[in-house]
């Protein structure tokens, strides 16, 4: 490949530097545009799976990443009452896909990704707008305050309501509001001891997670209209919706300051793109595949495309027909575990509760059935084998 070749990277989020640093690491001339004036990242934390790791041992992190892994012991799903549905330890999570679940803050992994490119390939307060998307014989354009950018390969990871997709694909309906917000917080909480779970409520879950270094990180969700806020704050919000479930979600509410709590509408793409890529520009992430956070898998996916990008960037169909079938069907299962899990029909609740200790007696337990066919995945090419290598074929 010519050393000359240049990337323009829209976003500079997890996936977007996942994707600069990947073709960096071949080779690539890449310059990072980011609207914020900042890369400090929204959100929370984020949860990498085993398949998301793999990508980041192609990047040289995924072992560092591994170390922050702070879930020990038994953890699972339970009732707002306390009762345990099913278990699973963090020993089994790793024997079933070869690596372990790890949960850190989402500035840790921007942190580390941005610590791969040099200094100045990244540009924060840069608003961008593809002008020309390129094609086989001329280069793709990108212009930004005042000044047109040409590139062999722009990269569009500027989320869930992303411009370039917009200009790409100006008849796709885009996302729409999957019927429920979220809230999240990260913490402290010293000297309280709970075992990582998830509780299904009437409509409503929680969740509660350790973090290395003696955090914890909650969330929330819940069926309600689009566009809402409390009347008064959102932890007031939250005392209102999950203070009377079990321990340790008071203990959490009261550790938490207003302003540490998170709200946000979740939005996704519900009908999937033609594909993931036209022109010289390729999507990732939210941008090409925003789905519900029922499965974690969000960010996941975004750090798969990158290393597949990166593979596949001067063949760009190939990129989409490698990643456009395996987004989309993870997609579908999140969406599937948002209603399972958000259901508000008594009668369902209680039917799901039963068959979820059922099939947890007679085997691995839900939570980690959930990522059969997702967690095992692995990357088309190995750490080390940036520019030529033996292309292995991706798992679907």
């Amino acid at each position: 490949m010519a050393q000359s070749a240049r990337a323009v990277v829209v976003g500079g989020g997890i996936g977007g530097l996942a994707s600069a640093a990947a073709l960096h690491a071949r080779g690539w001339d890449v310059t990072v545009l980011e609207r914020a004036p900042s890369l400090e990242p929204v959100g929370a934390a984020l949860s990498l799976a085993p398949n998301a790791l793999r990508a980041l041992d192609v990047l040289g992190i995924g072992e560092e990443i591994r170390d922050l892994a702070a879930w020990q012991g038994d953890g699972g799903l339970r009732t707002p009452g306390g009762r345990w549905l099913s278990r699973a330890g963090a020993e089994a999570a790793t024997a079933r896909f070869g690596g372990p679940l790890v949960l850190l803050p989402r500035a840790t992994l921007v942190d580390r990704l941005a610590a791969l490119l040099p200094p100045a390939a990244v540009r924060t307060a840069a608003t961008a707008v593809l002008t020309d998307p390129g094609d086989g014989r001329r280069p793709a354009r990108v212009s930004v305050g005042g000044q047109d950018l040409e590139a062999e390969l722009v990269v569009g990871a500027d989320g869930v309501n992303s411009r370039v997709r917009r200009a790409l694909f100006p008849a796709h309906p885009g996302p729409v509001y999957a019927g429920f917000t979220t809230w999240r917080v990260l913490i402290p909480l010293p000297g309280v001891e709970f075992a990582s779970h998830e509780t299904w409520g009437r409509g409503r879950i929680w969740g509660t997670h350790p973090v290395k270094g003696g955090r914890v990180y909650a969330y929330a969700a819940a069926v309600t209209p689009a566009g809402g806020r409390a009347p008064d704050d959102e932890k007031a919000e939250l005392l209102r919706r999950f203070g009377d479930w079990h321990d340790p979600i008071p203990a959490v509410l009261a550790a938490a300051r207003p302003e540490d709590v998170l709200r946000h509408d979740v939005h996704h793409i519900a009908t999937p793109l033609p594909a993931c890529h036209s022109g010289r520009v390729a999507l990732l992430g939210d941008a090409a595949h925003a789905m519900p956070p029922t499965l974690g898998q969000g960010g996941n996916q975004a750090v798969e495309d990158a290393v597949v990008l990166a593979h596949h960037a001067h063949d760009l169909a190939a990129y989409t027909a490698a990643r456009l079938p395996r987004t989309t069907a993870v997609a579908r299962r999140a969406v599937k575990a948002a209603r399972l899990n958000m259901t508000g029909n008594p009668a369902a609740i209680a039917v799901r509760n039963t068959a979820i200790a059922a099939l947890s007696k007679a085997g691995p337990a839900l939570f980690l059935r959930g990522f059969d066919g997702i967690a095992d995945w692995r990357p088309p090419y190995a750490a080390g084998d940036a520019h030529t290598g033996e292309r292995k074929r991706e798992s679907t």
